[in-house]
């Protein structure tokens, strides 16, 4: 288990910090679920005009693109339901390219909704992001994952059998 924190993990924790544990600690999904498969095939058959898949050290943005002289990352997501998780991953990865020198935007992209949510990393954004890194940093150095929580999430959460069976 590495005690990095990654976009997955940020939103992992967002949803739910057992989750973020159970991610950490390399627990598999159910690999036949439904919404995880979605997600992929948005992921690979949207956008294809624009750079895909950007991937350095614990940062994996899912493409890239320039308006005028802006830098946009774009995270392509199947619904706006975990918009404030999704959020604080993309914002995750304009904080990890700033600290490289590279000032960028962000794009939070959801085709099946025709939605494009403008995300720029705020002084408030970058101080959250800190306490989130050591929650989840703490969350996840613990020999067992937090105690299940249920949230609106649950129902169609592909980690739910490790909480609710």
């Amino acid at each position: 288990m590495s005690e990095k924190v990654t976009g997955s993990l940020i939103n992992a924790f967002y949803i739910c910090p057992r989750k973020a544990w159970l991610t950490a600690h390399e627990f598999g999904p159910e690999p036949d679920n439904v919404y995880i498969e979605i997600g992929k095939l948005i992921a690979e058959e949207t956008y294809k005009r624009e750079r895909k898949e950007i991937v350095f050290e614990n940062v994996k943005i899912d493409l890239i693109k320039r308006e005028n002289k802006d830098v946009i990352v774009g995270e392509v997501k199947k619904s706006s339901k975990g918009q404030r998780s999704a959020i604080m991953q993309l914002a995750f990865y304009l904080y990890g390219l700033k600290k490289r020198g590279i000032n960028a935007k962000g794009e939070l992209m959801v085709p099946k909704e025709r939605k494009r949510i403008p995300v720029e990393l705020t002084p408030d954004i970058e101080d959250e992001l800190r306490q989130a890194f050591r929650q989840i940093k703490y969350i996840i150095t613990q020999n067992n994952p937090p105690e299940p929580v249920k949230n609106k999430y649950c129902t169609s959460c592909a980690y739910r059998e490790f909480c609710w069976v």
